[in-house]
């Protein structure tokens, strides 16, 4: 069973890998939530999605917009603002301290 803890720290990451999916080309939800799957979260649930891109439009982190689709009704495309760019910046900041901290107390618990 998850805890809270880990709840708000897999969402914490979902928002800095959504900033980073949508700094590179603004995406609709289920366009996010696919791009997510293809780098491995393959068990988010779409219900985990729409409700963050909520909040991080509430928070100015990005904006969307209505966009017509070749493929049936229009789509609401996700844009970052900047400062969604400065959150981005600070959650890659963030994860190279971490991931850093934890492969060095990995590495040095694999060579006791």
């Amino acid at each position: 069973m998850k805890s809270n803890n880990s709840s708000q720290m897999l969402k914490g990451i979902l928002q800095g890998m959504m900033l980073t999916i949508l700094s590179k080309k603004p995406d609709y939800g289920y366009g996010i939530s696919k791009q997510i799957n293809q780098y491995g979260l393959k068990d988010v649930p779409k219900g985990t999605i729409y409700p963050l891109l909520t909040t991080m439009e509430k928070r100015g982190l990005i904006r969307g917009h209505m966009q017509p689709s070749d493929d049936g009704p229009d789509r609401k495309y996700y844009f970052v603002t900047t400062e969604g760019d400065q959150v981005k910046s600070a959650f890659i900041e963030e994860w190279h301290f971490l991931e850093k901290a934890v492969n060095t107390l990995i590495d040095e618990g694999e060579t006791e």
